[in-house]
């Protein structure tokens, strides 16, 4: 008896544990596929009868063999499976969501319909169908707008005057400037203004003096400086 009980615990001892991954050998891994299908057949027959629950298992191979059990009718518990309640709420709930985005799109569809009839009545397009109130509706709308569009221009318009007017004061401003630098200049070298020049004359020849030859200024400058009656001894 000793004997048999060492035996025992030796093979069982030596017994190697399976891993759980793929098995790369081909005969080997449709021996296990055989006996595992085997097994969980019958663990489903147990549970089924044990039980009382309606039981239904596919299994496909590696190869694509289909191989399936049922303690009552496979048929029958895939329909039951297909109305179980939660399977129903779920399909409840997708068509009301497929009919929620409907709605919204029609709406808008309808929408923008009526956005492009409201602008074709704008273009006086389509106006045959419109009643006496529509068409006096349509005539404040667009006397409305039409009224906001000459007070915009009027606007931009008054806008545009005013920059006109400050761009000419500048221009002005700059005139008078230029023409008193030409008035300093004038006294500064003892140029008096001729009976009947204006200053603009003036700035005309001053301007045809500084593009002249430097040495001919010079002996201008020189000549005036020494014209007049000698002073008395």
């Amino acid at each position: 008896m000793k004997g048999e009980l060492k035996c025992f615990y030796l093979v069982k001892m030596t017994r190697k544990k399976i891993q759980i991954k793929k098995i790369d050998n081909t005969a080997a891994r449709q021996v296990t596929f055989s006996k595992r299908r085997r097994g969980l057949f019958k663990k489903a027959y147990e549970l089924s009868t044990l039980c009382d629950a309606e039981i239904a298992l596919i299994v496909f191979s590696a190869t694509g063999k289909l191989f399936e059990y049922s303690n009552t009718s496979m048929g029958q518990v895939i329909e039951r499976r297909g109305l179980h309640p939660k399977n129903i709420n779920t399909l409840h709930q997708l068509s009301l969501g497929q009919q929620l985005d409907g709605g919204v799109h029609a709406m808008l569809i309808k929408e923008i319909a009526e956005k492009n009839r409201e602008l074709r009545h704008m273009r006086g397009e389509d106006l045959q169908g419109l009643s006496s109130e529509e068409l006096k509706k349509l005539e404040k709308i667009i006397e409305g707008s039409l009224r906001r569009v000459v007070e915009e221009k009027e606007e931009k318009s008054i806008k545009e005057i005013d920059a006109l007017k400050a761009k000419g004061e500048q221009l002005a401003e700059e005139n008078r400037r230029l023409k008193q630098q030409v008035m300093n200049l004038s006294a500064a070298q003892g140029h008096l203004l001729e009976p009947g020049q204006s200053s603009d004359s003036l700035v005309t020849n001053i301007s045809s003096m500084s593009s002249a030859d430097p040495r001919q200024d010079n002996d201008s400058c020189f000549a005036f400086l020494t014209l007049g009656l000698p002073f008395p001894d």
